[in-house]
């Protein structure tokens, strides 16, 4: 039996309709894709060595292209904005040797920039012989063998890192000088922040910038 006019008309119509729906699904995915691999991609602060500027429980949205981004499946390398700075808060890959290891994140604040001479005097921060004042560090004890510190030169294509909780922070002081190659991009904006330990959100903190 033929179908009538109407119901092919209604069959076309819910063809059309599942054509759209998968045609916006894969457009929404490929964009998602091109937007994590090139311009941002979020992180969670796992630990408090960041502390307080940074607390356990944040969720940030990371700038890649700033710095420059290598192409997925390619040896390529995009050309970034500009160089990382002093003071910059910037997600990295964890530079262990061993290539078996996980490829962990790490965030810190970039203290150093090749040709910097760094050093530490009792946890004070000296950048080219000058004090530099940070006004931003947290000193909880107790105080490691590593308050004082150096002095380094910051060799080529690389940068010297610390954490803002400058006594409980695993670092530059530890793992040494951190190749550019593993920049991962800026750490821009809080977008989200949950207290672990009272299961609540932090609203306070939602949308702060960081600096």
């Amino acid at each position: 039996m033929a179908k009538s006019p109407q119901s092919r008309k209604k069959a076309a119509n819910r063809k059309d309709y599942f054509r759209d729906f998968v045609e916006t699904v894969v457009t929404a995915v490929v964009l998602a894709l091109i937007l994590r691999a090139f311009v941002v991609q979020t992180f969670r602060i796992p630990s408090g060595s960041m502390e307080d500027t940074l607390l356990v429980g944040d969720f940030l949205i990371v700038n890649k292209f700033i710095y420059g981004i290598k192409v997925p499946f390619t040896d390529t390398h995009l050309r970034g904005i500009r160089e990382p700075n002093r003071g910059d808060v910037i997600v990295f890959q964890y530079p262990d040797p061993d290539p078996r290891a996980k490829k962990e994140n790490y965030v810190k604040r970039c203290v150093g920039v090749p040709g910097d001479i760094i050093e530490l005097k009792n946890n004070v921060l000296y950048v080219n012989g000058e004090a530099v004042e940070e006004d931003f560090i947290k000193l909880k004890p107790p105080t490691p063998r590593w308050s004082t510190f150096g002095p380094v030169k910051v060799p080529e294509e690389s940068l010297f890192m610390m954490g803002d909780n400058r006594n409980w922070s695993a670092d530059s002081r530890d793992w040494g000088f951190l190749d550019q190659g593993l920049l991962k991009g800026k750490a821009v904006v809080i977008y989200w922040s949950w207290d672990g330990k009272l299961k609540r959100p932090r609203f306070e903190r939602v949308f702060d910038l960081i600096r």
